[in-house]
């Protein structure tokens, strides 16, 4: 039988089992970590994890692993654990910052217990994170604290807003650091783990850089066009939040620019974005930038992206994780329809 997860093509037989089987083992290291503190934390800090998850950076890792001669070393599932401990904290962490009321189909950890034991329990998996990369040595650890630098800088750069800089290199630069930068590191640690050379894992971890970002934008593409669709998602979550993205940015940055869309997106008295809250509002918005030529250019940005990894692939060792890789670029954009 055919497997597929999260888009990835994994093909059958013998890779997909052995895929199907890191993955398991990496879930049974994650709860077993998280659940190795005081009782009191326990249950909070295992409550994402159990929420499920695509474990998108684990799987990144372990088909990155297959390009080295060692993809069933150990350390392929410590470093894989790793990571996504790391995106698990900054989870609790985001949500305490959005006052999110949901995470994953179930009440965040903030809206179950308070902001203070999400915090907690967030800073408790950066704790376990750092004790687990510690056996792994210290280069690990070195790559894990420039990534937890990249990830904080990149919050710390949305949250203050462009500030002159151009807009779009903006949002790039803040898409790479919160969400490329963390697989990037699956890429990276996933080949280095297995004893791949120094040239694959650097295309590994550079591969990661772009299918990171370029998920993020196809993401920020769907929240648009879904107005029109039906992808079982809410459309235009982040115009409620004030947050533009780039099928957005290109808009407004058009000579085309339609006057009533930037009057319902942009604060005419400081210039800066604007959260629409009125549903009637959000859907006219909506139906403006599906038709805007925003969209046409966040499109072609997003198959630039899919080009160069493509690109990327082509340099690799032909095989079924290097398939798997290429079904992902493939799904990325064809996820938007």
């Amino acid at each position: 039988m055919k497997s597929t997860f999260a888009g990835l093509d994994l093909g059958t037989g013998e890779f997909a089992d052995q895929v199907r089987s890191s993955l398991a083992d990496i879930e049974d290291l994650l709860l077993s970590e998280l659940s190795s503190g005081d009782e009191i934390l326990t249950e909070a800090a295992t409550h994402l994890a159990k929420a499920g998850g695509k474990r998108f950076r684990p799987m990144f890792a372990v088909l990155a692993s297959h390009f080295g001669p060692e993809p069933g070393n150990r350390d392929v599932i410590t470093s894989a654990t790793v990571l996504e401990m790391t995106h698990l904290a900054t989870l609790y962490h985001d949500d305490v910052m959005d006052e999110a009321p949901l995470r994953r189909g179930a009440q965040s950890a903030n809206a179950r217990w308070s902001n203070s034991v999400a915090i907690l329990a967030g800073d408790f998996l950066f704790a376990r994170a750092s004790h687990l990369v510690s056996t792994l040595g210290p280069d690990a650890v070195r790559i894990i604290a420039d990534t937890f630098a990249e990830l904080v800088t990149g919050q710390m750069r949305e949250t203050v807003g462009a500030r002159g800089a151009d807009p779009v290199e903006h949002y790039l630069r803040v898409v790479w650091e919160k969400t490329g930068s963390l697989i990037a590191s699956a890429g990276r640690f996933g080949a280095m783990s297995a004893g791949a050379d120094e040239t694959t894992t650097r295309t590994l971890t550079r591969l990661g850089d772009i299918i990171g970002t370029a998920f993020q934008v196809s993401d920020d593409i769907i929240d648009i066009a879904s107005v029109t669709g039906d992808s079982g998602k809410t459309p235009g979550t982040d115009l409620r939040e004030g947050v533009h993205t780039l099928p957005v940015i290109y808009a407004l940055d058009g000579a085309a620019t339609d006057c009533r869309l930037r009057e319902l997106l942009v604060d005419a008295t400081t210039g800066t974005p604007r959260a629409v809250t009125d549903d009637a509002e959000v859907d006219e918005a909506l139906h403006l930038l599906v038709d805007s030529d925003g969209m046409v250019a966040a499109r072609a940005k997003l198959q630039e992206m899919a080009d160069e990894a493509a690109a990327l692939l082509a340099t690799l060792p032909a095989g079924e994780a290097n398939d798997a890789f290429t079904s992902l670029v493939r799904y990325t954009v064809d996820r938007i329809g």
